[in-house]
């Protein structure tokens, strides 16, 4: 049993009508097994296994777990970091607390998600003052009459949804694209790993992002010192998030063993 097999468990299954029996033979897992091996699950490995459910969206309360239980782990080790050891305690707690928010944040996409359109803010339309014709006239002796209103003009990066895919622009998600150069020499297409993602089929949150996010807290950090010092220590807690899920799919299939 691993960590996608959890996810099952979490949705409510329809009655099975038919003349099947249920399965009773000694290599099935019962409901109360599959509690008791979620328990432990979450015992031995608690950061991997409430960032595997909330990023597969099945609690919020798993989701601020994560955030927080990553936040302690930053706290353990920021002090590694010179820029961020000489801050303030209060301040200091702000800073890794807003960069487990943008890690786990990261450690959450996919290529099927989606997030709220810059341009409109999720509005779908853009808002703005301009000039409206409220009569069109008539001829020489009545000109148009003109007033200032809020227009909405429908917002063309969402095209009025208020949210955009964060898949790859360039492999549509799929984490190939076709090599062009290749594929006309031999006649036939060529694919290859997606420069632009990397193979991932989805675009990263800007690190960039989590610089602006901490400049609040910290104005004095500028960005020589987190390319070269914050920044790795960001990248860190991302990869404690992915050992995480590895450590706990890990322990749930040491504690089920061979059953499913």
């Amino acid at each position: 049993m691993n960590l996608d097999s959890v996810v099952k468990y979490h949705f409510a299954k329809s009655t099975q009508i038919n003349d099947s029996p249920r399965a009773t033979s000694s290599d099935t897992l019962t409901g109360t097994d599959v509690m008791a091996a979620m328990g432990m699950c979450q015992s031995r490995a608690p950061l991997g296994y409430s960032a595997f459910l909330g990023k597969m969206e099945i609690s919020d309360n798993e989701k601020r777990r994560a955030v927080q239980l990553l936040t302690q782990y930053g706290m353990k080790h920021c002090d590694k970091v010179a820029a961020l050891r000489k801050l303030s305690s209060n301040t200091k707690v702000k800073v890794v607390q807003t960069l487990a928010k943008f890690a786990f944040k990261d450690y959450c996409r996919s290529a099927a998600g989606v997030e709220q359109c810059e341009c409109c803010k999720g509005a779908g339309v853009i808002k703005a003052r301009a000039m409206v014709i409220k009569h069109p006239g008539c001829g020489k002796k009545t000109p148009p009459k003109l007033a200032e209103e809020e227009t909405h003009t429908l917002c063309q990066k969402c095209n009025g949804k208020g949210e955009v895919s964060v898949a790859c622009c360039k492999c549509k998600g799929r984490g190939e694209a076709v090599h062009r150069e290749e594929s006309e020499l031999q006649g036939v297409p060529v694919k290859r790993t997606c420069k632009q993602c990397l193979g991932r089929g989805y675009e990263r949150v800007p690190a960039a992002d989590a610089f602006r996010a901490i400049s609040g807290y910290a104005p004095g950090l500028t960005s020589t010192v987190w390319d070269k010092a914050v920044k790795p220590f960001y990248e860190k807690l991302i990869t404690e998030l992915l050992a995480s899920e590895e450590e706990a799919n890990r322990q749930l299939g040491k504690v089920t063993g061979n059953f499913t």
